[in-house]
């Protein structure tokens, strides 16, 4: 059985989902990140060949989570497209698929660098920016803000020690009780050590790790990880 790991920010208790979501159960809220859809026809474009499936295997991975946990509302904080054109390449199945859940649920898509402006013929709401309660859900941290930003963008990952000589290296969820930073939830998304100056400097205190394993979040202190190609 799949296991949430709890976490307070801001007086609020949040479910840490191994999927890589969020879980806000009081405000029966669903958040997630950087889904980064149509990021395969994006390179393609460039001429990059991907296989064009990442938006299939994203939607379904999100499927799943959304019969788990039964949100009414669902927030996508940010690169939900890899471009603002993102929307209008996405295939027929898919578009339906993604209208059927933004006609389900409340739908609030928070803008990002890569999607600065609203999908183009997809239901929801658009912000630059969503508010409720104590909590404030942005794409890109603001060094300084009062506590209770979630935050994505710089989709982080740690690598820790396995068995022998090797490492794994897995997206994760940071945060130090006062900001909470999503892990990448797009099929074709990297990711950024967390101990990368980009990411540390929005923990000066230090904080924990929530590395994404298949069935259970695995914490670590910050200071415990080696800097991939330190």
């Amino acid at each position: 059985m799949t296991a949430a790991a709890p976490l307070h920010i801001a007086g609020e208790r949040l479910m840490l989902d191994p999927s890589g979501v969020l879980i806000w159960p009081e405000g029966k809220m669903l958040i997630v990140s950087d889904l980064h859809l149509e990021k395969g026809t994006a390179f393609a474009k460039r001429g990059m060949l991907l296989p064009p499936w990442d938006t299939q295997a994203t939607l379904d991975r999100l499927a799943l989570t959304l019969r788990r946990w039964k949100p009414e509302t669902i927030v996508a904080l940010g690169d939900s497209f890899h471009d603002a054109a993102g929307a209008t390449r996405l295939p027929a199945a898919e578009r339906a698929r993604l209208n059927a859940i933004t006609a389900a649920h409340r739908f609030i898509w928070v803008l990002g660098n890569h999607d600065p402006a609203p999908p183009e013929g997809i239901g929801g709401e658009s912000i630059a920016e969503f508010a409720a309660g104590p909590l404030v859900f942005r794409h890109e941290a603001i060094p300084g803000a009062p506590p209770g930003e979630i935050v994505g963008h710089h989709h982080p990952k740690a690598t820790i020690p396995a068995r022998g000589d090797t490492n794994v290296s897995r997206p994760c969820f940071v945060s130090d009780g006062r900001r909470l930073m999503m892990p990448a939830f797009g099929t074709y998304t990297g990711g950024l050590d967390v101990r990368d100056p980009a990411i540390a400097r929005l923990f000066p205190r230090g904080g924990r790790v929530f590395l994404l394993g298949k069935d259970r979040l695995f914490s670590f202190v910050i200071g415990g990880f080696r800097r991939e190609g330190g």
